[in-house]
């Protein structure tokens, strides 16, 4: 499906450097953010106090959030748990307060600004439980890396599977710069994000690169730049449909979706924009410079022992 055709070849490959350039310098930035500030982990991740509330009636999450700002509460996060009616409330791990002391302050809280919670229950979750959910966490994020490459090795050439890699584990350690760098709140649901884009990224690449072989195949007389500038060409509608109709399903979530979808919305986003500039820009240039050719993709004619080609001519 094509909203339009470009009928003439865009010179991506003109610029590849300067893209990549550009492309190592934010990679280079996401790195030094990780490895000085580090993530801001969640409650999740580092353990803390969970607090379940219930109201008759549908909770106003932002009445809720508003009373615990207004009474001291810091890093906390406030979302609808099963119902709207129900609302789980995490609070970081405190040394000088107990869950019992914490659930007390926050009822206390609500009573005056959220008034009809009813306490349902409050649970401590301790730093090992936390630790253990970080580690499953960068497990499955590391099963995920191993899997892609593997379908990657399996598919493509060599050059086209080390080149999607890097451009796939380029858009993961970005999308993890920007919440080390501006501090955002690294949650579960966040590395939900950055999974699904995993995934996401290495479809566009995929899609591309399937381009680009069946151009080497069946177009005679280009060159390796031009080819892959015509791969990229030929896909861009493609590409501003479905990135397009993502983006603004992913783009409502980040506005209208509260805090509850804020940072896995904003993880999207990020992803995505990122996705598609390392499919395109990072990954191709790639391609190119580790000299894939026409050649490959062209099996040679076997000749015969008795000197005649597997379509009978003789030699």
């Amino acid at each position: 499906m094509e909203f339009f055709r470009i009928k003439k070849d865009i010179p991506f490959m003109r610029h590849a450097l300067v893209f990549n350039v550009i492309s190592l310098l934010t990679f280079l930035a996401a790195v030094f953010f990780l490895a000085t500030k580090g993530l801001h982990l969640s409650v999740e991740f580092t353990g803390g106090t969970l607090i379940e509330v219930k109201y008759e009636q549908s909770a106003d999450l932002e009445k809720i959030r508003g009373a615990l700002g207004k009474n001291g509460f810091s890093d906390f996060s406030v979302q609808n748990f099963g119902s709207s009616q129900d609302v789980m409330i995490r609070l970081p791990l405190r040394d000088a307060q107990d869950s019992a002391k914490q659930g007390e302050r926050v009822m206390a809280a609500l009573a005056g600004e959220a008034p009809g919670a009813a306490l349902q229950r409050v649970e401590y979750v301790g730093p090992q439980v936390g630790k253990e959910l970080a580690e499953n966490g960068a497990m499955a994020l590391l099963v995920v890396i191993v899997g892609i490459m593997i379908y990657l090795a399996s598919r493509f050439e060599w050059r086209f599977s080390v080149a999607a890699i890097i451009a796939n584990l380029h858009d993961v350690i970005i999308i993890l710069g920007f919440f080390a760098a501006f501090q955002w709140e690294f949650s579960l649901s966040v590395l939900a994000a950055v999974l699904a884009v995993l995934g996401y990224s290495v479809n566009e690449s995929v899609v591309v690169f399937d381009r680009v072989r069946e151009t080497f195949k069946k177009v005679r007389g280009l060159s390796t730049p031009e080819v892959l500038d015509h791969a990229i060409t030929s896909t861009i509608s493609r590409t501003i449909i479905t990135h397009g109709s993502t983006q603004v399903m992913v783009l409502s979530m980040l506005i209208f979706g509260g805090e509850t979808l804020y940072y896995f919305s904003l993880a999207l986003t990020i992803g995505i924009c990122f996705g598609i500039y390392s499919s395109v820009l990072v990954a191709s240039p790639l391609v190119m410079w580790m000299g894939v050719s026409r050649e490959q993709f062209i099996k040679a004619k076997k000749v015969a022992a008795e000197g005649v080609t597997d379509d009978g001519a003789c030699v």
